[in-house]
């Protein structure tokens, strides 16, 4: 957060222009381009102008692409050739996934020829795969190298590259054969080998993996960086810690939306507009409006028998009933989501996970049961006085066996969507909390009128 926003602003509004440039410097680029985007949309270009080119590469990495686009569009194409030659390789193809294909153009056209082949490159991977998010700028060594002439050689090409704290060692043909932490290469002897040095049990992902796979390796290895290699097993590129994190950020924001019934969305929610918004959310709601029909047309199949003997007070529970066997789903949907995201619960897993929640169903089943027959008969007895001879305990029997079954039912369902889901290759957070309750609200209904058709004798 930056402490001296005012010195900042009055740095430029005095236009002492060399302190200014010299504060910002100074700065975390993060902070940087926050106090940056704050300026006037007139002004920002000219500031911008004004520092240096290495600094100007860090904080235009951290803009939000509206605030990219409209520098772009503002720089003429030496200064977009420029900032693209001194960004790293991922932030580049990063900013270019989010700009229209006009900007695109006018940036690829600046760019010298190595960098845009390079670029295409990044780009022509699978959205969301290891490929798309990695970068080209990491440190290689051969295993013949000394521990002296690999430390040169980082010291010459070290500075360019996305992080010096990891060194990777391939062949010939560029195949991955191990791995120097720059911690190894500080305490070695000057004529140690890199080959003596190396971990040879490298652990690696291919460029067509899920982001999110590699993204959970770095976290469950801690490591800084993991190599990604082609189906040759050549080393192309990197992902490094930071954009893991980035990875996992969206990809959970994404699970949150799906979870909730919304049509994933990357952009911050108060830029996003007011009718983007309403796209997002109007397909799963018209999907969810639909589907709950059938709870509708199982309370007017049995309308008339419950009408007829005077039992309309079986209505006054349905609520309760059908929010209890949605919210067990709901719990045990999200906790297998999750555990299937990072990587705790397999598709061989399944039968493991059903027998479980089996167990946790009947064990929550009977307590709330419990608790509901007790609510029943004291609470709600008023409203469930006898009906045609029948007796609060038998209202109250109907409406607890109705919530231990519902609350099985529920769970096992939680259970099992999301887990079919990842085997047709569906996301499983599609399977959430709004599609299960749909379902359970419906099967609810069915087993409270089928067990009250047993006690009251209606069809």
């Amino acid at each position: 957060m930056i402490q001296n926003k005012e010195t900042l602003l009055e740095l430029l509004e005095t236009r002492r222009y060399s302190t200014f440039i010299k504060a910002v410097d100074e700065l975390n680029p993060v902070d940087a381009a926050e106090f940056l985007a704050e300026l006037p949309e007139d002004k920002l270009p000219v500031v911008f102008r004004m520092l240096k080119k290495d600094t100007a590469a860090e904080i235009f990495a951290e803009f939000e692409p509206d605030v990219q686009e409209k520098l772009i569009t503002a720089m003429t194409d030496k200064e977009i050739g420029g900032i693209v030659e001194e960004l790293f390789v991922d932030d580049a193809v990063d900013m270019l996934e989010e700009m229209p294909a006009s900007v695109v153009n006018t940036i690829l056209k600046n760019a010298k020829p190595e960098t845009r082949a390079e670029i295409n490159r990044f780009l022509s991977y699978p959205e969301d795969s290891a490929g798309s998010v990695m970068t080209s700028e990491f440190i290689d060594l051969k295993k013949d190298m000394t521990t002296t002439q690999a430390i040169e050689r980082i010291r010459k090409i070290g500075l360019d590259k996305e992080t010096i704290y990891v060194a990777y060692v391939t062949d010939k043909s560029r195949v991955l054969e191990g791995v120097v932490p720059l911690k190894a290469l500080l305490f070695a002897k000057p004529d140690d080998k890199i080959g003596d040095l190396m971990n040879r049990d490298v652990i690696f992902a291919y460029t067509h993996d899920d982001q999110e796979t590699v993204a959970n390796l770095i976290s469950h290895y801690d490591i800084l960086a993991l190599p990604i290699v082609d189906k040759e097993k050549r080393l192309v590129g990197i992902v490094t810690v930071d954009d893991a994190l980035d990875v996992l950020e969206t990809e959970a924001t994404e699970d949150m939306q799906k979870m909730a019934a919304v049509l994933p969305n990357e952009k911050p929610y108060l830029k996003t507009g007011v009718f983007a918004t309403w796209r997002q959310r109007i397909p799963w709601l018209l999907l969810l409006m639909v589907s709950a029909t059938f709870t509708s047309t199982i309370i007017q199949g049995y309308e008339q028998a419950i009408t007829s003997i005077h039992l309309a007070i079986l209505t006054a529970f349905i609520p309760m009933l059908m929010d209890t066997g949605g919210n067990a789903g709901g719990q045990t949907s999200v906790t297998v989501i999750r555990g299937l995201s990072l990587g705790e619960i397999q598709l061989k897993d399944y039968f493991r996970v059903v027998w479980k929640e089996l167990r946790v169903a009947v064990l929550c089943g009977g307590t709330i049961a419990i608790a509901t027959f007790l609510k029943v008969m004291t609470i709600d007895f008023r409203w469930a006085l006898s009906y045609e001879g029948k007796s609060t305990l038998i209202i109250s029997l109907v409406v607890a066996m109705t919530i231990f079954c519902a609350i099985i039912f529920a769970k096992l369902v939680g259970a099992s969507l999301p887990i079919l889901a990842k085997r047709l290759k569906l996301d499983p957070a599609v399977m959430a909390s709004p599609f299960i309750t749909t379902i359970v609200d419906t099967v609810t209904l069915i087993i409270y009128f089928t067990i009250a058709s047993r006690f009251f004798q209606f069809p």
